[in-house]
């Protein structure tokens, strides 16, 4: 389908406004209110303006007989969690950012006749988006609240989003969907070197000292010894007073130096990482709170900075110099804070971000443009450091963030979890990878409670991926066979020049089969009980 300017809108402010039928006129206005368009080829920008009245929404809707014998992709608001899928024709289903339809199968190594059709919006929206897609059309929604309320304009011109349409035929679904990718995404911000390295979270959940991360670092120094590209290690949760939670100006009392750690840790030959939760404080009325004035806090919560009160953003930037320049730290890995903010994890975010009837400090921004100011203020506030998002949402951090965590946590001890989570991102958001970022598909955690059986097949995987390699990996848990295997995952990884393409995932959530530069493997996921996911739940 042609992209064109829709044949149905509908604004939803204080009152219901609808446009029909096919001779729209570019602009469009009533009671004060203006919704237009402007069309450059196969981009169309949307636009909003209301002096009087709150927007809330806006639905868009092209009507077109559209094909049936075809599946149906689409994206997720921040991380897959196991979900991320192509499924039948669902009209009610919601597809945040992007949708692909396409006929036949990657399975088959033959491209004739395929024909893939994206529906998408470009990056940094200023609108929450998703879209829909029916045998009769496609629907794209904009949530333009300001949380849970209405956002007041007050007479501005919001530039709400940019849609684009595209085709790719004679061509696999997945080639397709990372075309697109690029489309959508023409100006990523990569990092300048490949990121790989370590992270102790899946072995040490929080556990953690100065004494350890020397261990780790030594570790994966002696891994990566000799490697042009140094790797990186990472402090994840564990190193602040609170147990994810504020403050973040000092260690605690097993972190008594973080300055002097970050030095320590460079001059043993990695790059340091620190892992920081911006928006908490006090989540569990802990003593060492910070004091800070309420109208900082969310009006839905508490606990939780807005991140739209311009002293908050300041504080933002203020722990955001302090892990980088003051304190050396190469690497930011921040988490939360979608959750945070909207109080739902991705997964819960279905046609709502969030619940009604609760707004930001500033009424006059959407949440797309209040959560990308909080991402700005970490990148220009960074140093120049590396910044992976974790809970992120993903079209909003790209070409603001260098790393995105695509997936739900895998684990160090449930491989059911790593198997589900880790390997359904990776084979579907690793369209992503280099084109709106770096797509991290989370750890390889290496306890001695997963068989290395296992585990290999996940960081050859990883590795081969083109996607940043990190392993959490438990001094004393490998021999020196295994060793060597991580050693040459780290080796190929420093690089990650190689091509990695699933075959089968239009059939499954957990692809086995894949192109390795253009040679087929295959991986084997389950154990001998099959898939563990509920054995594991109740064990």
């Amino acid at each position: 389908m042609k992209l064109r300017i829709p044949d149905y809108v509908c604004l939803f402010s204080d009152k219901r406004e609808e446009y029909y039928n096919s001779d729209l006129k570019s602009t469009l206005i009533g009671d004060g209110t203006e919704v237009s368009f402007k069309q450059d080829g196969n981009k169309l920008v949307v636009f909003c303006a209301s002096a009087q009245r709150g927007v809330r929404y806006l639905q868009l809707r092209w009507n077109n007989k559209m094909r049936k014998d075809v599946k149906v992709l689409g994206d997720a608001y921040e991380r897959g969690y196991g979900d991320l899928q192509w499924d039948t024709i669902k009209p009610e289903r919601t597809m945040p950012w992007y949708m692909a339809v396409s006929n036949g199968s990657d399975s088959c190594l033959e491209y004739e006749g395929r024909l893939t059709e994206c529906f998408g919006v470009m990056v940094q929206p200023n609108a929450m988006c998703f879209w829909q897609y029916d045998t009769a059309g496609v629907t794209l929604w904009l949530d333009i609240r300001n949380g849970g309320n209405p956002t007041r304009l007050n007479g501005r011109k919001l530039e709400c989003a940019t849609v684009i349409f595209s085709e790719y035929e004679n061509v696999s679904a997945y080639n397709a969907v990372g075309a697109f990718c690029g489309e959508m995404s023409p100006l990523p911000y990569l990092p300048e070197h490949k990121v790989y390295g370590s992270n102790n979270w899946y072995y040490a959940y929080g556990k953690s000292s100065y004494e350890d991360i020397i261990e780790d670092t030594k570790l994966v120094a002696k891994m990566c010894k000799g490697l042009p590209n140094i790797p990186y290690m990472v402090i994840d949760d564990g190193w602040q007073p609170n147990s994810v939670d504020a403050p973040w100006h000092i260690g605690n009392e097993r972190f008594p130096d973080m300055k002097g750690l970050a030095d320590e840790m460079k001059e043993l030959g990695v790059r340091p990482g620190i892992w920081v939760r911006y928006l908490i404080n006090g989540r569990d009325n802990t003593e060492r709170k910070i004091e800070k004035p309420e109208e900082w806090y969310l009006q839905r919560h508490n606990k939780v900075f807005d991140p739209s009160h311009p002293e908050v953003l300041e504080y933002v930037a203020e722990t955001t110099r302090r892990l980088t320049k003051e304190w050396g730290y190469e690497l930011i890995k921040h988490d939360f804070s979608t959750f945070d903010i909207f109080g739902w994890w991705g997964f819960e975010m279905c046609d709502k971000i969030t619940w009604d009837n609760w707004g930001f400090y500033d009424k006059t921004k959407t949440s797309a443009e209040i959560v990308k100011n909080f991402y700005k203020t970490i990148k220009e506030s960074s140093n120049g450091a590396v910044i992976i998002g974790c809970n992120c949402i993903g079209h909003l951090c790209a070409g603001l963030h260098q790393l995105n965590r695509t997936g739900d946590d895998t684990s160090g001890f449930e491989w059911s979890r790593t198997a589900k989570m880790g390997v359904n991102t990776l084979a579907f958001r690793n369209t992503q990878n280099g084109k709106l970022f770096m797509s991290d598909a989370d750890c390889v955690g290496i306890t001695g409670a997963i068989p290395w059986e296992q585990n290999r097949e996940w960081l050859y995987a990883l590795s081969r991926s083109g996607s940043p390699l990190f392993v959490s990996c438990k001094p004393g848990v490998l021999n020196e066979d295994e060793l060597e295997e991580l050693k040459e995952a780290y080796r190929v990884a420093s690089y990650q020049a190689d091509e990695f393409i699933p075959l089968d995932w239009m059939e499954t959530t957990t692809p086995e089969r894949y192109l390795l530069n253009g040679k087929e493997i295959t991986f084997n996921w389950y154990t001998n009980q099959g898939n563990a996911w509920f054995a594991d739940k109740i064990k």
